[in-house]
């Protein structure tokens, strides 16, 4: 895809994405109630509103290209994609949501050839903005979802760029509501000496923007999880891998990943 056409993309989907916080915050301030998922996960009207906002926007600015949203999935909605599609997450981190934890993010990613080429990755109650404009030019800023910015420009977009990991150094994210020994182990074969937790997508941008060396992920998670944030990831200069050192593609069945590191580089030994 041309690099000027994810720019137009990264642009169009600005006031899309701050619709969408905007609902997400009011709902975080007023409070709301969840339900629970066949999966076991829960779901707000939070979601949902977002996810409404952000699919609504997409329709409108990329006709014709399949999009797969974990709520429109859950509720059996599920498009044939084909080479080139969108994974949309409109609310990560529903549970951090709930215990008002300001982490939880909005994502939407776009898939060309299993590989994920744009990124826009968004924690309003931060306020955190991840973005990327095209192969190796991934930005952040601080954007309140009040913001009446009109254009990137205006947002005072920094670039970013991962870190250099130091081998006797190693900072690691991980997840605040899925640790595992198999996680564990793998730190400390690496001798990781800071690991912080936290949840949702977030971990990504945070490494994009140099503060962290990498994120393992040993248990499954959705596509929609990771696209996004993937994106950012690699437009700063990271990876993503599997455990067994092949990247981490996505079209998967059921849109599944396997356990996935990101690195801030290239993986380590």
């Amino acid at each position: 895809m041309p690099t000027s056409d994810l720019k137009m993309l990264a642009e169009a989907l600005l006031s899309v994405a701050l619709r969408a916080a905007r609902v997400q915050l009011a709902h975080f301030a007023a409070g709301v109630r969840a339900i629970t998922k066949p999966d076991n996960s829960p779901v707000t009207v939070a979601d949902h509103e977002s996810e409404s906002i952000i699919l609504e926007g997409l329709a409108r600015i990329a006709p014709g290209v399949a999009v797969v949203s974990e709520e429109a999935v859950a509720a059996g909605h599920i498009p044939k994609t084909g080479r080139t599609y969108f994974l949309v997450d409109p609310l990560d981190g529903t549970r951090s949501f709930l215990r008002r934890r300001p982490e939880f993010t909005i994502n939407i990613a776009l898939i060309d050839d299993k590989i994920p080429v744009f990124g826009l990755l968004y924690a309003p109650a931060m306020p955190d903005f991840f973005v990327t404009t095209g192969p190796g030019e991934a930005w952040a800023a601080r954007l309140p979802p009040q913001s009446e910015v009109q254009d990137l420009a205006t947002c005072r977009l920094e670039r970013l760029r991962t870190r250099l990991p130091h081998p006797d150094a190693l900072a690691a994210l991980v997840s605040a509501t899925h640790g595992d020994a198999t996680t564990s182990r793998f730190l400390d074969r690496l001798r990781v000496r800071e690991r912080r937790a936290l949840p949702s997508s977030l971990k990504f941008g945070l490494i994009a923007r140099g503060e962290a060396d990498l994120y393992p992920r040993a248990g499954p998670t959705s596509e929609w999880d990771t696209a996004a944030g993937h994106a950012v990831l690699a437009a700063a200069g990271g990876t993503v891998t599997t455990f067994e050192g092949a990247p981490l593609l996505y079209g998967k069945p059921g849109f599944v990943n396997p356990g996935f590191i990101a690195w801030a580089r290239t993986p380590l030994p």
